[in-house]
């Protein structure tokens, strides 16, 4: 299978989850964005290493990394190999010298022990055709599509998926655009799985 490899582009405050972050992977090659919903402690520990902080005692992810360096154990690659009913699995993929050996993690932890490794993170291609949301930097091709595109961004995207079934398919591509133009990550991600229900079914 194709792999695609990804870079950590934003890190924000969930604005439907308390204490939850979103954590936004994008294609290092394209346009494509992942939105991750990860934890506000994994959220930290990604955030602390990005701005190059250094705590006070070693957080869990610093700790795994010493005692991984002290008998020889390197992290290469972070895996996003899945997705099931919208959660993603990853693994790590660890060399000791003489051979490789696969870990299975949860992908917050995976991506705050990429960040302290330095090493690439990837997924393949169907999770990105899933999952992925495409920044469309083309114009809209008429005026009147700019005037809905203006009204809904004065209004605010409501972030339930339960009030996106009563909207059409053309509402939910233009709350979408809007999502993405304010960069709210998170809202695009639940309305891009309503649409992608709607494909299924």
């Amino acid at each position: 299978m194709k792999k695609v490899r990804l870079e950590i582009v934003g890190l924000s405050y969930s604005q439907t989850q308390s204490g939850a972050y979103a954590l936004v992977l994008g294609e290092t090659t394209g346009s494509r964005r992942l939105p991750i919903i990860i934890g506000g402690f994994e959220a930290q520990a990604i955030a602390i290493e990005l701005e190059k902080m250094s705590p006070s005692r070693p957080l869990t992810h610093d700790l795994f990394k010493t005692f991984s360096q002290t008998f020889d154990i390197t992290v290469t690659e972070v895996l996003i190999y899945n997705l099931v009913e919208g959660i993603f699995y990853a693994k790590l993929l660890c060399n000791d010298g003489t051979k490789e050996v696969e870990i299975d993690a949860r992908t917050s932890d995976a991506i705050a022990i990429a960040v302290r490794f330095k090493c690439p993170i990837s997924t393949y291609e169907f999770i990105l055709k899933s999952a992925g949301i495409v920044l469309d930097d083309e114009p809209l091709a008429s005026n009147e599509e700019n005037e809905q595109i203006a009204e809904l961004s004065e209004t605010p995207v409501v972030a339930s998926s339960d009030d996106y079934k009563g909207k059409s398919t053309e509402e939910l591509k233009n709350l979408l655009q809007t999502a993405l133009d304010e960069e709210q990550y998170e809202l695009a991600s639940k309305i891009r799985d309503e649409l992608n229900q709607r494909k299924k079914s």
